[in-house]
């Protein structure tokens, strides 16, 4: 009889190869359809009127004139008279219209009287921010840091910080609401939570949970940005009724897109560090700030990262500002505790005149439990970028170096939980041998369609083609939000229970005609066979047809029987950068990854979650820059002109290396998507730092930052 367990290495048909994505060839061709591809009959189009003001009270409107426009179906009000409005960018009214121009020229006849009220925007000058735009500091303290100072041989204080950035999903945040009847909602949505998105708008406009139906073939990037359902979407369904329940398709524009649909919190520190002379670290103390916009933040007990000094003071303050509000972004908080924490351990190696590689690994008894995952990983890390070979002090520049371009390296470790949600699936075994999985998930890049059919497929032996995958749908059985690195994890585990007892029921009803037990029959090779006497087979084929004309369906739960899927993971990245001192110009040279996440269901997949959030980290590392007006409250560069992220020319060469096997494997199946994304702002900041000697202290590290911390040292690396 299978067991819900994995199975063992050397026992497994598709699990840990290097499969390509299923749906790959749908969305390298254009077939793939998006929520912005949908266009349903009699569609109308909504646009939303937004604040031009950070800060105001809306005296008034008039409709009058929109309402009487050609092509005009529905205009309303989404914030009334007399409320205060918190950040440019913010809804007011929203139109809905024959055609996407009729929608966007009845918006701005719309007239709405405001009081302006004092604003602010940006908080990173600790110095500037008014007292009353302070919340109350919180202070966590461990052991007793005032007397590990006193006993440090060199102590070290920075300024380290990362910037607000925006989550700029390549397909804006949108949908397309329809009423079916009077009770009965369908919602085509870009979402990362297809399950919970329909309780969401039942619950907002009155309806029975099971009167709304969410479905979405294909994301196009959420980041943790599309969990939601936004106020505006509610409205998109709203103004669909007033138009008699005709569709209304409402795609956030690009500005808005980069000023509404969410943005990664803003982390500044200010940070001292005791060391003894060979590097031991002995003490920290952190005040940090930092800002969600209008939304909730917390950045308490998050420094030092990782390396969790005993003797240690911590103190955080919010800072709200009147921007858009915060959405989680890839591994929540992580990326900006570990540029402070890594930044500032890489400056006490430079102030000792230590190798960082070497500083990191006297200390990584601070990490704890994976200490020795993080030492496999430096030491791993360290010969695929060719450390030992290349690595000079900072300011010497490594080999390669010239009179005005500096090359330098630069490390940092992460990690994150990644244990898979919960999940349910319904999987059905046809009598012609055929699989069929349903599961209300979404694919939000971690491969999730390939990974279900893998481990199907895998737990009966047969090849992958015969393994359909259905997903995207809220009326499949309910599965948890992509996010936190929980997806595979979940729908893996969830599936294989499926799948186990699907195959534990075929084996019962075909063990009396192969005169044995079930317990004594394996899947094989596309086959059932005996265990010890493969003479003794039927094909998976003729063992199905043994199921009559009925087809057989089982349903796997995540939590469950045995242990499937864990959390916690380590990671480390090196970088390796050139500089123009002349121009400010950072250019990546190489960059690799180490990454352990337990067993692996797609080798090829979990690589390119790897890859991908390189490309993510080298693009806030460098590029991406909100920049806020202090004038007039708003964002400068809302558009893929000015907000840059990074093209292909601009990332450099990637290895990336996974820790699997015995140690790993164990674990159960834990998620990617999120650690990847922690390291590369650290790894790249420090490796600036060494190629020019001097740190520029806060993310990105774009030409005039990195040319004023040279100018800072005194112009020259």
């Amino acid at each position: 009889m299978a067991e819900y367990k994995w199975p063992e290495e050397g026992k497994r048909t598709h699990i840990g190869k290097r499969i390509s994505r299923l749906d790959g060839p749908d969305k390298v061709s254009g077939r793939a359809k998006y929520t912005y591809d949908i266009n349903r009959p009699g569609m109308l189009f909504g646009k939303v009127l937004r604040s031009p003001f950070a800060h105001a009270k809306i005296i008034s409107f008039d409709l009058s004139v929109a309402e009487k426009m050609p092509g005009v179906k529905a205009v309303k009000i989404i914030q009334e008279p007399g409320t205060e409005i918190q950040w440019a960018g913010d809804e007011i009214a929203v139109v809905a219209a024959e055609t996407e121009a009729q929608a966007e020229d009845a918006m701005r006849a719309i007239k709405v009287t405001f009081e302006k009220l004092p604003h602010l925007v940006n908080e990173k000058n600790w110095d500037a921010v008014p007292e009353s735009s302070r919340r109350k500091p919180s202070e966590n303290i461990a052991g007793d840091p005032a007397k590990a100072f006193s006993g440090a041989d060199v102590i070290l204080e920075g300024e380290y910080g990362n910037d607000a950035i925006t989550h700029c999903c390549l397909e804006s945040h949108g949908l397309i609401a329809e009423w079916e009847d009077d009770k009965n909602l369908l919602v085509h949505q870009s979402t990362q939570s297809v399950s919970a998105n329909a309780g969401q708008f039942a619950q907002a406009l009155g309806l029975p949970a099971g009167n709304v139906r969410i479905h979405m073939d294909h994301i196009g990037g959420g980041f943790g940005s599309k969990f939601p359902v936004d106020r505006w979407g509610l409205e998109a369904a709203k103004v669909s009724k007033m138009a008699g329940g005709k569709p209304v398709k409402l795609m956030l524009e690009r500005d808005a897109e980069l000023m509404v649909a969410g943005s990664r919190p803003s982390a500044y520190a200010k940070v001292k560090i005791g060391a003894k002379k060979d590097g031991t670290i002995v003490a920290w103390e952190s005040q940090a700030w930092g800002s969600g916009g209008v939304g909730n933040f917390s950045f308490a007990n998050q420094l030092p990262y990782v390396l969790k000094v005993p003797d240690r003071k911590e103190v955080f303050s919010v800072v709200p500002t009147n921007t858009g509000p915060q959405r989680a972004w890839r591994a929540p908080n992580h990326p900006q505790a570990c540029l402070i924490t890594m930044a500032a351990f890489d400056d006490v190696a430079a102030k000792l005149g230590m190798d960082p590689l070497d500083l990191f690994l006297k200390n990584l008894s601070l990490a704890g439990v994976r200490q020795n995952v993080y030492r496999d990983e430096l030491m791993k890390a360290a010969e695929m970028i060719e450390w030992k070979k290349l690595w000079r002090p900072r300011g010497e520049g490594a080999p390669g170096s010239t009179k005005t371009v500096k090359r330098g390296l630069g490390l940092s470790l992460h990690t994150w939980g990644g244990g898979g949600h919960a999940s349910d699936c319904d999987l059905t075994v046809h009598p012609d041998g055929t699989v069929e999985i349903k599961m209300g998930t979404q694919d939000l890049g971690v491969g999730t369609r390939t990974v279900l059919a893998i481990v199907a497929a895998d737990t009966f032996a047969i090849p992958l083609d015969q393994v359909k995958v259905h997903i995207g749908d809220s009326r499949y059985p309910v599965s948890g939000g992509s996010g936190g690195s929980t997806t595979v994890g979940g729908v893996s585990s969830s599936t294989r229970r499926a799948a186990v007892d699907a195959l534990n029921q075929i084996l019962e009803k075909i063990a009396p005609t192969m005169n044995t037990t079930p317990d004594k029959l394996e899947a094989v090779g596309g086959k059932i066979q005996e265990i010890g006497k493969p003479t003794n087979a039927m094909t998976w084929k003729q063992a199905c047809a043994k199921l009559g004309t009925q087809p057989m369906t089982t349903r796997g739960k995540n939590p469950g029987k045995e242990t499937l899927t864990t959390g916690g993971v380590g990671g480390v990245q090196m970088a390796d950068v050139s500089v123009d001192i002349e121009t400010g110009v950072v250019k990546m040279n190489n960059f690799v990854a180490v990454q352990d996440c337990g067993l692996i269901i797609d080798m090829k997949t979990c690589e390119s979650q790897v890859f991908g959030a390189m490309i993510m980290g080298v693009t806030y590392a460098l590029y991406e820059e909100r920049v806020m007006d202090d004038q007039t409250g708003k964002m400068l560069n809302a558009n893929m002109e000015f907000y840059r992220l990074a093209g292909l020319r601009d990332v450099g060469n990637f290895k990336v290396h996974m820790m699997t096997g015995k140690g790993y494997d164990e674990r159960g199946v834990i998620g990617v998507g999120e650690p990847p994304t922690v390291s590369p702002g650290a790894a790249i900041s420090n490796a600036v730092a060494n190629a020019i000697g001097a740190r520029v202290h806060s993310l990105p590290l774009t030409a005039d930052r990195v040319l004023a911390a040279l100018e800072k040292k005194g112009g020259k690396a």
